[in-house]
């Protein structure tokens, strides 16, 4: 693990998401789920809910008590959405605790187009006709956009090799071979089949959906996590929908 720091006690407290399919999800092995709308003015209100996966929760644990750190939650929802609180384009967040390791609670979005700092990490479109809103991400905005989000977790990456933070170029393999090697197997098993789902509900009837399925107005996405650590291809995300 030369060149990397395994633990930073405040870390701790900010362990968590890309959070959303559009905001800050889940960077660490965990289930994440993501529910809400888009408004047609670009608002939206989501309600998250993440839980670490068993093996990485311990991980954790013993980090902490290898640093001495002060007892409390793996997941510190109230200081989670402190630190989300202040990207841009989220008007608020308010999470809690349902274990030590889980956390749910909803993000009110101010205007998603904002989301990422310009970093073109969102694009949304509303006219006459109807809408269209496009995530990308790639491995050169991605650590932009994970630093702006919250450099807590940018850390806390880091130091698990995570390609999403350290801007390394590592395939699939590759990165779960490193964390084998450095943590365990059963981490990197954890991490493969670790799974963001979203569904989120557009201001109209969708007409076409890329990276996901879609019935009515709802979209939904089934984001393998490793996909998102490592960002071996882009991901992007689009929904096309009709004025109603």
């Amino acid at each position: 693990m030369q060149g990397y720091c395994l633990y930073r006690p405040p870390l701790l407290r900010f362990f968590l998401l890309l959070g959303i399919c559009f905001v800050v999800l889940p960077f660490f092995s965990c289930a994440a789920r993501i529910n809400g709308p888009l408004n047609r003015d670009g608002t939206a209100e989501f309600f998250i809910n993440v839980s670490l996966e068993p093996r990485m929760a311990a991980l954790i644990r013993n980090l902490a008590a290898a640093a001495a750190a002060e007892d409390g939650p793996i997941l510190d929802g109230p200081a989670v959405a402190l630190s989300m609180s202040a990207a841009p384009g989220i008007d608020s967040v308010s999470f809690e605790n349902t274990a030590p390791a889980a956390i749910e609670g909803p993000v009110r979005i101010s205007q998603i187009s904002e989301l990422g700092g310009g970093r073109n990490f969102i694009s949304f479109e509303q006219g006459s006709g109807g809408g269209r809103c496009l995530v990308s991400i790639d491995r050169d905005t991605g650590p932009e956009i994970l630093t702006l989000l919250s450099p807590e977790i940018t850390d806390y990456l880091a130091a698990l090799m995570a390609p999403l933070a350290t801007g390394e170029s590592l395939d699939k393999a590759e990165y779960l071979a490193l964390v084998s090697s450095v943590y365990s197997r059963a981490i990197s098993d954890e991490i493969s089949r670790s799974r963001i789902l979203a569904s989120i509900n557009f201001p109209g009837t969708i007409r076409s959906v890329r990276g996901g399925t879609f019935s009515g107005r709802r979209a939904d996405f089934d984001i393998p996590f490793l996909d998102l650590l490592v960002l071996e291809t882009p991901l992007s995300y689009e929904v096309v929908w009709n004025q109603d």
